[in-house]
Order: C-alpha cells, then sequence, then structure tokens
C-alpha cells in the first residue's frame, strides 16, 4: 500500500518553497497550475511556476533545417523557478525606466524591443529594488528551452509545423515545406496568440529573447542546471521574432548577440526563484509533464 507521508514529500519536491510571495497581487491555480500576478503603476505580469524535471535540449540530427549548433543533450534542472507568461511589455518597461526605446508601439501591450543585455540588467536592477524579495532575473538557455517546449519533442510546441495563426514570424517564409501565410512586419500585444501546454506565449516568434547565458558551444554530457559558457563575447538570445523565417522560431534555434546591441526585435521574459543573476558586461571587464528530476 503507497506510503501517503511519501508521495506528500515526493509532491512537495515539485512546488515552490513558498507561495503567494509577499510581492504578489493576485494568485492561484488553473489548469497550468500555480500563478502569481506582479502589479507596478499599471502594469502587470504574469508569472507561471515550472516544475523542475528533466529534458532532451537541442535537437535532433533529423530535424529539418537545423543548425549544427544543437547538438542534442540531456539536462536536468534540479529546481523549480517562475517565468513570465509573456515577454515583458512597454507598459512594464515604462513603468520601470520611465522610458519607451520600442519602435512598434500602437498599444502598451506589445512586447518593449530595441533593449540591449545591458539594458535590460538595469532594468532589473530598478525593478528588484522597487519589488524587494522579487529576485528578477533572465532564464538560462536551458530554462528557457524547457519551458518553450513544455514536455514536447517536436519542432515546436505545437508540432512539427506552425501557422502565423500561431506564432508571429515571416510567413513568406514557411517551415519546411509549409504553406505561406500573412506576415505582420512587427510586433503582435503580448499573450495575443495561443499559449503553449504551460500557459506561456509567444515563446516562438514575435520577439527574440534574451537569456542569462554567454553563448558557447553544448556539452556531449549530461548536464545538470546548466548556465551556459563561463565568459564570452557573445549572449544568448531564443524564439525568433516577427520578421525571421519559420525555421528561426523552432524550440531548439539558438541565436547570439554581444549584449550591447539593440536590434529591433530583441526582447525579453522575466524569471524568478534559483539562480544567480548574471553579471552585466560592463560590470565584468503546472504541472510539468516533462520527466522529473
Amino acid at each position: 500500500m503507497p506510503n501517503p507521508s511519501l508521495a506528500d514529500d515526493r509532491a512537495a519536491l515539485f512546488l515552490p518553497e513558498r507561495f503567494p510571495l509577499r510581492w504578489a497581487s493576485a494568485w492561484g491555480e488553473d489548469e497550468y497550475g500555480l500563478w502569481m500576478t506582479l502589479e507596478l503603476a499599471e502594469a502587470q505580469q504574469r508569472f507561471r511556476w515550472i516544475a523542475p524535471g528533466r529534458f532532451r535540449m537541442g535537437s535532433p540530427e533529423d530535424e529539418p533545417e537545423r543548425n549544427d549548433n544543437e547538438m542534442q543533450h540531456e539536462v536536468t534542472l534540479s529546481e523549480g523557478y517562475w517565468l513570465a507568461d509573456t515577454a515583458c511589455t512597454q507598459a512594464l518597461w515604462q513603468a520601470v525606466t520611465g522610458k519607451n526605446p520600442s519602435r512598434f508601439k500602437d498599444q502598451p501591450g506589445q512586447p518593449v524591443e530595441q533593449v540591449s543585455w545591458d539594458d535590460v540588467q538595469g532594468f532589473l536592477v530598478e525593478l528588484n529594488r522597487r519589488l524587494p524579495g522579487l529576485e528578477a532575473r533572465l532564464p538560462s538557455e536551458a530554462e528557457w528551452e524547457y519551458a518553450c517546449r513544455a514536455g514536447t519533442t517536436t519542432p515546436f510546441s505545437f508540432g512539427e509545423n506552425i501557422t502565423p495563426e500561431q506564432v508571429n514570424y515571416n510567413g513568406n517564409h514557411p517551415y519546411a515545406g509549409g504553406a505561406k501565410g500573412v506576415y505582420c512586419q512587427q510586433t503582435v500585444p503580448v499573450g495575443s496568440l495561443p499559449a503553449n501546454p504551460w500557459g506561456l506565449y509567444e515563446m516562438h516568434g514575435n520577439v527574440w529573447e534574451w537569456c542569462a547565458d554567454w553563448y558557447g558551444d553544448y556539452p556531449t554530457t549530461p548536464q545538470v542546471d546548466p548556465c551556459g559558457a563561463a565568459s564570452g563575447d557573445a549572449r544568448v538570445l531564443r524564439g525568433g521574432s516577427w520578421l525571421n523565417f519559420g525555421w528561426f522560431v523552432r524550440s531548439a534555434c539558438r541565436y547570439r548577440y554581444e549584449p550591447g546591441w539593440r536590434p529591433g526585435d530583441f526582447g525579453f521574459r522575466l524569471a524568478l526563484g534559483p539562480g544567480k543573476p548574471a553579471e552585466p558586461a560592463w560590470q565584468a571587464g503546472r504541472k510539468s509533464p516533462a520527466e522529473p528530476a
């Protein structure tokens, strides 16, 4: 007969240590799992609990249009973390910084863009100053891909292919022989396209999302809580954007750029929880259907 206390102990491994946290203005549980909402001025950001687990990072060699920097390897994330369910909006960026650097300003709910990795570090410092205990940071590359895949092993969390009704990308250049579709030629408001199986929006397309890691080659052996190269000259971006061809927005696609650059399709997504915020270059010189850890 199962031991109830043992079952309770195992379940606790996949839940946050504290819930809700003191900064949360609202919280609850839905079909995707636990969530909390941050509120600052007129801006809001919902975070979802991502339970620890194990997955295959990178792409298999037979995945169409893959890159050779996507060597597949096993990754275990030993601790759960909170991840924003959308990219950071212009409204939230402006609430923290008083400015809006974005090119596309039709709605405050569009993702902030034209922000560098270094800009984001300054934003994080100020956000954490205003909300003690928040401990906001960028996700690691492994955390990002784990959440993007949401337990899937296909090129996209939606399956083997995508349409512009699911992902904001350049519909003139579909993936792997797919049908052509609409090309919006700009960002769309966050949360306006379908969520992935873990309740996260626009993990594919819309804006590239900065990760904490320095870019480097993948290891070939299993990894636990990887945090990228020890040093480098470029930071990692994931997810693809509104102007990219279909293959760029795959779950496994990796991109890199110098941390001081601000192209018109670079944004980011907040993470909270275990993990040390990356040191800026200018200072340095809900349930999870994935296999449990």
